[in-house]
């Protein structure tokens, strides 16, 4: 019933429901700071390679195999849109880590351009950065899904958003305790923390409309969604994740199995 009153609405409403979803879980997690001022660092590292594992499946299977899916019917090889697509959203990514100013946590030097924002506002926006491509996957499956294109579901957009949810979870704790322990109080901390989530919804509403205004991009859009996020996971999560851990640690590797696995069964359950 729920499902059948959901799939009346817009594509881009879908999408930007999708998202305040994934976006309470950010803040859900960031909540977590309440409870205490530092997180078990094996926890943390568990809780970073499992969102890395999630987006790793995500980019593939509810991403990149569409992509190729759909690029067959093209005048083009199948392979020149996923492949195209992939680097220009890595590509995409790494401008903007090279000219926005940021800060990653745990490290005292700021990346980007020079600035004179303060340490907590690099922090989250290092942190935002990661989130613009969860959002513009979750637009783009539901603009996808809405436009009628072969091989792109409802169900299987509601599946990534689900995916990119529960992984937001540990990522919002990953934002907030990090700030705590920087001395900032719980309640700042809680609300820098969840700030980061926001830009998802805005993402996924430009994805959305773009795939809808824009069918022959699809492909594109998709692999440009899928080589963003994998930016995101080799340049941020794992090897901040075996930075602390220690390069011989099995515990982000068990996650990241972990994280690939729960994404694989929501998208073939319910794609």
């Amino acid at each position: 019933m729920i499902l059948e009153q959901f799939a009346k609405f817009n594509p881009i409403i879908q999408a930007l429901l999708g998202t305040t979803f994934t976006y309470a879980m950010t803040a859900l997690g960031a909540a977590g700071v309440f409870l205490g001022k530092e997180l078990n660092r094996k926890w943390l590292d568990a809780m970073m390679g499992f969102a890395a594992g999630v987006m790793i499946a995500a980019s593939y299977f509810s991403l990149l195999a569409p992509a190729i899916g759909m690029s067959e019917s093209l005048s083009v090889p199948s392979w020149f849109p996923a492949v195209v697509g992939f680097l220009a959203g890595g590509g995409f990514l790494l401008l903007i880590d090279k000219i926005l100013p940021h800060l990653h946590p745990g490290e005292n030097n700021p990346e980007g351009v020079k600035s004179s924002w303060q340490r907590s506002v690099l922090l989250v926006v290092a942190i935002t950065l990661h989130n613009i491509p969860e959002g513009l996957a979750v637009g783009v499956a539901f603009g996808a899904a809405g436009a009628g294109i072969e091989g792109a579901t409802l169900s299987s957009a509601i599946a990534l958003a689900l995916g990119i949810g529960i992984q937001n979870f540990p990522e919002g704790m990953a934002v907030s305790m990090p700030l705590r322990s920087e001395n900032m109080s719980r309640r700042k901390a809680f609300m820098l923390g969840q700030y980061s989530g926001l830009v998802e919804p805005i993402a996924a509403v430009i994805g959305a409309w773009t795939v809808l205004v824009m069918r022959d991009l699809l492909p594109y859009a998709l692999a440009f969604a899928a080589g963003a996020m994998i930016y995101v996971v080799a340049e941020e999560l794992i090897p901040e994740a075996k930075r602390s851990a220690g390069d011989h640690s099995d515990v982000p590797t068990i996650a990241v199995m972990i994280g690939f696995a729960v994404m694989m069964l929501l998208d073939v359950a319910l794609g």
